[in-house]
């Protein structure tokens, strides 16, 4: 895809989320992340073919992720609670005009306390902040229940599912696509849950 154009508009470096603080990935966050991708990887590894605990993996990924970010395509985000590295999130021009798809991966000492769910509501209100956006979508394995939980929450449509060639140990070859359109975000669970603090459990 193209790079945006000079009248296109990028998300905000840093987004505050009830608890969590939302912030572009820096080269100085290499050793934070190398350290939460290892702690996690028998999760992550099980679903993110990238998941490995090269630091030379992870400091290639925020120099793609900078450049990318720079030329529009990718925008990338660390997400912090209480100051410690709890997973990443980020908003991907990579599903054609109008569109942006959210990704999103949590610590696994992290889990089970709606991080990915938040991240990806705020996230979602960004996106619709930019002028050049009509619809926000998630893709997800259908195996991956954890990953089902965050749009199913968040008020998006099951749209479609396609078949795909399994690159991680879990994966089933079926990709869920969700999608949520500008219009519906007001009256949507992703928008009241930025309305009140996040929720535990």
């Amino acid at each position: 895809m193209s790079p945006q154009s000079a009248g296109d508009q990028s998300p905000p470096a840093s987004i505050d989320a009830g608890d969590l603080r939302l912030r572009r990935w820096r080269a100085e966050d290499l050793d934070q992340l190398q350290q939460a991708v290892a702690a996690s990887i028998a999760e992550l590894g099980a679903w993110l073919a990238w998941a490995n605990e090269d630091q030379a993996a992870q400091r290639g990924f925020l120099q793609t992720s900078s450049r990318a970010w720079d030329e529009g395509e990718r925008f990338e985000y660390a997400v912090r609670l209480e100051g410690a590295l709890v997973g990443g999130v980020g908003l991907m021009r990579r599903i054609g005009p109008g569109g942006l798809e959210i990704g999103y991966w949590v610590h696994s000492g992290h889990t089970r306390r709606g991080i990915a769910k938040l991240a990806s509501a705020a996230l979602t209100g960004t996106a619709f902040e930019l002028p050049w956006v009509d619809h926000v979508e998630i893709h997800h394995d259908q195996a991956n229940l954890a990953s089902r939980a965050v749009p199913e929450g968040l008020g998006f449509e099951l749209v479609e599912t396609l078949e795909k060639i399994p690159k991680a140990p879990s994966e089933s070859g079926l990709d869920l696509i969700w999608r949520l359109r500008r219009e519906e975000f007001p009256a949507s669970p992703a928008r009241a849950l930025l309305g009140r603090p996040r929720e535990q459990g």
